[in-house]
């Protein structure tokens, strides 16, 4: 299998079971923190692939659900300057696997692109919090 390399919101419940899921498929899980990178519009960009604007948002980021940032009214410079500035903004997670990069976790894309195998249940994507915070439930 590969190794892909994860750039996730450590605690964020999605993020874990999206790990999970690449785990149990049998590739190699690097995991870094969105938020410490050292991000510039140019190292964004290539995630982003040919998606709109709009799509290169994490919907549940706190300026995002407060209306300060309306991704619809953004340019891309004006985006990436933004999520540089502010990585809560970049839709998660943002992978690396085989020369190419890829922003949020669309399971048909991702097995497609480097295969998968799982137990049925779907993959969220989305923050399933209302508040935006997702965080791994406590054991």
């Amino acid at each position: 299998m590969v190794m892909v390399v994860f750039y996730e919101k450590p605690g964020c419940s999605n993020n874990t079971r999206q790990k999970q899921v690449l785990s149990q498929s049998g590739h190699d899980v690097v995991a870094l923190d969105i938020r410490v990178q050292t991000w510039t519009p140019e190292t964004l960009r290539p995630f982003f692939e040919s998606k709109p604007v709009a799509e290169w948002f994490n919907r549940a980021a706190p300026r995002v659900k407060s209306g300060a940032v309306v991704p619809e009214l953004m340019q891309a410079d004006e985006a990436l300057a933004a999520m540089c500035l502010d990585p809560l903004l970049i839709r998660r997670p943002l992978m690396e696997a085989e020369g190419r990069r890829m922003a949020g976790f669309d399971e048909a894309t991702v097995a497609a692109w480097i295969g998968l195998s799982q137990d049925g249940r779907p993959i969220p994507e989305i923050c399933p919090r209302s508040d935006g915070v997702c965080s791994v439930p406590k054991a």
